[in-house]
């Protein structure tokens, strides 16, 4: 269990601490993994930045992911989920279409006009609060991948261990605290699971640009 997402961003901070690495920058996918990034990127005097990507769900089953799509609009879709899903790629149509409406909005929310950071040639740690279905990461990792990074790191509090293997296909390493075998959801592992808004993302990305406060690095 993790008390918060600052105390699992602390115990992977651990872990990559001394890590040799290029220029690191850390991209989250948010919303909950700006607070996670945020502390990540301090700890290892990186870069911070978002990675756009997100979910393409069930038209009935909302909270059940077929695929996600990242900004560069590439579709990943989970074939075994679309397969048992009994929707058709012409079903998703609408859903693909709303997703990329709320990366523009949320392109412009965060990014507020600025481009993304580089990551040519640079070491990049991707990371969220935890990872159910590894879609929204598949999408962010194939964005990442395109941009020619010299490596890229997937760091995750908690995931489901039968999507781990995707994953660790898809990037240079995989740091993965917990995979326990009765995950259900990433919110058990918590005992503070609070909602992020948008608000809060916008807050964190603006109080990264300031020096590091005492609050800012301890639980």
């Amino acid at each position: 269990m993790f008390r918060d997402r600052i105390d699992a961003a602390q115990r992977l901070a651990a872990r990559l601490q001394h890590r040799p690495m290029e220029r690191p920058v850390v991209l989250a996918i948010p919303r909950g993994g700006v607070p996670v990034g945020a502390v990540l990127a301090r700890a290892l005097h990186a870069d911070l930045d978002v990675i756009l990507a997100r979910k393409l769900r069930h038209p009935i089953h909302t909270e059940y992911a077929v695929g996600a799509v990242g900004e560069d609009a590439e579709v990943i879709w989970n074939q075994e989920a679309l397969d048992h899903s009994g929707v058709s790629l012409e079903d998703m149509k609408e859903e693909y279409r709303h997703q990329m409406r709320e990366i523009r909005r949320r392109r412009e929310l965060f990014r507020q006009g600025r481009p993304p950071v580089d990551l040519a040639g640079r070491t990049v740690i991707l990371t969220d609060d935890g990872m159910a279905t590894g879609s929204t990461a598949l999408a962010g990792l194939h964005v990442i991948r395109a941009q020619q990074p010299k490596e890229i790191i997937l760091a995750l509090p908690v995931a489901a261990p039968e999507r781990l293997p995707l994953v660790r296909a898809q990037c240079d390493e995989c740091i993965c605290l917990l995979a326990p075998e009765d995950f259900q959801a990433v919110a058990q592992f918590y005992a503070d699971f609070s909602e992020v808004s948008d608000d809060d993302v916008q807050k964190i990305l603006l109080d990264f640009k300031k020096p590091a406060g005492p609050s800012q690095l301890k639980a």
